[in-house]
């Protein structure tokens, strides 16, 4: 064999190990490539979660992230609490009254059933605490309280409560008491339920009330802690409210912000309640197209 030969061989054998190194590079930087472009592009898997009704909305404009049987008929048990407080402080608004303000407690509030703060008959109570108490230890006695020193009687803040839930276009949602209390024809379903709560924390004295993880009276000494693990659990948590009775079910309205973007989770009928409404919000803070700052 020729030494020209030689050379040209060799010459041919560095050309093809450097054409097959090459190749391999860019086959694996392709397909480093391609696992990436999936990865990025990959969906964002919704949660499954065990109400019998949930929604996920985003506060700011009301957008629908995630629901599960959104529309149906469920029991708010005291989660009702938000629609009373959100017409207590409608009424506060209309009479110039602030919540610093006292009521004489009624009769008709005094060792109502379930959850209470031990009210008595004839004394004096700042609205305030009433709010807090209602609001962090879910008092049904603070509840009937407000609703009575408010409503004038019971029926027509109650009547208040319905027309506010139509104002705000909730047409599957009655209430018969102000406490949350179980009534057949005391119902509500999770959709407008996320109304209510956004219709709620649009008003900065109820945020503060209910971002509270506790809260004592200076003239009472009563003390409340809020009942609504979220606050202290989630990250960004902001506020709402629980609510439980046996025939009800496990109910929360939990809401959290995150840069410029506050969401709203609602689950009805939920032994898992808290667990589901993390899971909601997670999902809804880690989509694409939800807009984060």
């Amino acid at each position: 064999m020729s030494k020209k030969f030689k050379r040209l061989l060799l010459i041919c054998m560095c050309v093809g190990i450097f054409t097959g190194l090459a190749g391999f590079i860019l086959t694996d930087f392709k397909s480093d490539d391609e696992s990436l472009e999936k990865e990025v592009s990959a969906p964002v898997l919704a949660p499954s979660v065990s109400a019998g009704g949930a929604i996920l909305i985003n506060s700011d404009d009301g957008k629908v992230i995630y629901e599960k049987n959104a529309d149906k008929k469920l029991y708010p048990a005291s989660t009702t609490k938000i629609m009373t407080a959100i017409v207590v402080f409608q009424t506060l608004e209309d009479t110039g009254t602030d919540l610093d303000s006292e009521v004489i407690i009624p009769k008709e509030a005094v060792g109502v059933e379930g959850s209470s703060i031990y009210l008595k008959a004839g004394e004096k109570v700042a609205i305030r605490e009433l709010m807090y108490g209602m609001m962090l230890q879910s008092g049904n006695d603070a509840a009937t309280a407000l609703a009575i020193c408010c409503g004038g009687d019971l029926q027509t803040f109650i009547d208040k409560m319905n027309d506010k839930a139509l104002e705000l276009g909730c047409k599957s949602t009655h209430f018969v008491n102000p406490s949350g209390l179980f009534d057949e024809e005391h119902y509500t379903t999770a959709r407008d339920l996320a109304c209510i709560g956004r219709e709620a924390m649009k008003n900065d004295e109820f945020r503060q009330i209910v971002g509270a993880e506790k809260w004592k009276s200076e003239d009472t000494e009563r003390s409340f802690v809020n009942k609504n693990k979220t606050i202290g659990q989630y990250d960004g948590a902001t506020g709402i409210k629980i609510g439980f009775t046996k025939r009800s079910g496990r109910t929360l309205v939990a809401s959290a912000k995150r840069g410029e973007t506050e969401l709203i989770a609602v689950v009805l009928n939920d032994g898992n309640w808290f667990n589901d409404a993390y899971a909601m919000m997670d999902y809804g803070f880690s989509r694409q197209d939800v807009n984060l700052q």
